[in-house]
């Protein structure tokens, strides 16, 4: 997808600020607000993503004044819709789904009007490996493959392990902590499976979720997104985690799941300040100083409510403790971005297709089958080092690839797409990649508490700060209501 870029001076160095977006227009991008000025808030809250909407909303709700400032000029953050180039079908270019124990977000699409849709599940989904498809009922969520047998232990003792009492939220308080955040999720599979089909089956019960390498985050970290795949009533599990009937991905949002913070964000008015991209914090005498691109406010709180991946790019003064350093650098995001090819029918079912693909092919590693206007949809992420290879491609060859990578997986019609969409959260400056944020092994044993741990008047929200659902909508929810509780408790 081409995108036209202008350089802007940001913390003595520069970012690549999102200007037009061809082929992919805006949905939803907010006015230009005229900030008010001169006045003391209560709290302000550093971007405009659903944790720190949800953030906001409570904080209005108790009575507090309220100040949100968003780098874009659109509310959502990682929730955002695009619209497809010919057909200007409205498309989720971020966040999707929703599934049970999402309790939070489920709520919110009800308050808003937000219908869900079912996910398609019916017939065969596909498991890819290494050119080879395998057929597999959809209503399992990994494939009855001979290797499955030997990843099988693997993923039974992740389970176990994300059972076992886990501290979900803090596993740095996991008495096996120090070992597993020594490892990678590689490593610690590669202990019992050792086939290539079925360390590729470990990869991607952790890769479809968090869209990294094996290699590339911490094990404890991966289980204790485990873990956090539930709620307070219903334990983590890796089958509702990766599932769709039962799980993560049961269900989607009509209209688009964006829908939702855009609308949280009309409520909330001109208590929204677009445009703002924060650059410094300071604070003394019991003031907090909160310098953005729109104008210097101050307030008695603040939240920020984004990914400790980037939250360390803001200049903090006095600074922060060593602690919440050490976090920011251990903490990087995956490389994603979603490409959608719409069909006036779905030619897939007739072959007992449910449109999903799991596996090690390239540059789409994992498909679903999705909805637009009338439109059924064959949607794919390119994650990983398949995405990092395509970020500066031309908008031409991602289509091509994405395109001939869907004829390998569900036959020659897959070319007759009459319209498509992609979005690179690599290159969308506020995010610099998706869907979550994951931590180095080491990071999490050494930095772990400093993840919510406030610093002067500064209290983190984001989706990466939940104890539940942590990575998801709903751990975003559950992470901005949580801060904005501790900054009421501090007000009174």
């Amino acid at each position: 997808m081409s995108q036209d870029f202008s350089r802007r001076t940001f913390l003595g160095g520069t970012v690549a600020a999102a200007g037009a977006v061809a082929g992919a227009g805006l949905i939803g991008a907010g006015p230009v607000s005229a900030a008010p000025r001169g006045t003391t808030v209560d709290a302000i809250v550093v971007g405009g993503g659903l944790s720190g909407l949800a953030a906001a909303k409570t904080l209005t709700a108790s009575g507090a004044s309220v100040l949100v400032l968003e780098a874009r000029n659109r509310a959502g953050g990682r929730v955002h819709n695009i619209r497809s180039p010919k057909k200007g079908a409205v498309l989720d270019a971020g966040a999707e789904f929703i599934g049970p124990t999402q309790n939070h977000i489920a709520a919110l699409a009800r308050e808003y009007g937000v219908p869900t849709l079912n996910t398609y599940n019916k017939g065969d989904s596909i498991f890819w490996n290494s050119g080879t498809a395998h057929r597999m009922t959809a209503d399992v969520p990994l494939p009855l493959v001979p290797a499955t047998a030997e990843a099988g232990p693997a993923l039974a003792r992740a389970q176990a392990d994300a059972l076992a009492g886990f501290p979900v939220g803090e596993p740095w308080k996991h008495p096996n902590a120090r070992y597993l955040d020594s490892i990678t999720w590689k490593q610690y599979t590669d202990q019992i499976v050792s086939s290539p089909t079925a360390r590729s089956l470990a990869a991607v019960a952790m890769s479809a979720a968090v869209s990294v390498r094996p290699d590339e985050l911490s094990a404890l970290y991966y289980l204790n997104y485990i873990a956090a795949a539930g709620d307070e009533n219903n334990p983590g599990t890796l089958i509702r985690l990766l599932s769709t009937d039962g799980g993560a991905q049961e269900k989607l949002f009509d209209g688009g799941a964006a829908l939702i913070p855009l609308r949280m964000a009309r409520s909330l008015g001109s208590r929204i300040v677009y445009n703002a991209p924060v650059r410094s914090i300071g604070w003394s005498g019991g003031v907090a100083r909160v310098t953005s691109d729109a104008g210097t406010f101050t307030a008695r709180k603040v939240i920020v409510a984004m990914s400790p991946a980037i939250s360390g790019q803001i200049r903090y003064e006095p600074g922060l403790s060593a602690a919440r350093l050490g976090l920011t650098r251990g903490y990087h995001m995956g490389a994603i971005s979603k490409f959608s090819a719409l069909y006036r029918r779905p030619f897939w079912r007739d072959k007992g297709l449910s449109g999903q693909v799991y596996g090690n092919g390239r540059p789409i590693d994992v498909t679903f089958e999705s909805y637009a206007g009338g439109d059924h949809i064959l949607m794919g992420f390119i994650s990983a080092d398949a995405m990092r290879r395509l970020d500066h491609a031309p908008e031409s060859q991602i289509v091509h690839e994405c395109i001939e990578n869907f004829v390998d997986y569900f036959g020659p019609e897959a070319r007759d797409h009459i319209d498509h969409g992609i979005f690179k959260w690599d290159l969308e400056p506020w995010s610099r990649g998706g869907p979550v944020a994951v931590s180095r092994p080491g990071t999490l044993t050494k930095y772990g508490p400093a993840l919510r741990e406030p610093v002067g008047p500064i209290h983190w929200a984001g989706t990466e700060t939940a104890d539940y659902w942590t990575g998801y909508m709903d751990g975003a929810v559950r992470s901005g209501k949580r801060a904005a509780r501790e900054v009421l408790t501090e007000l009174r």
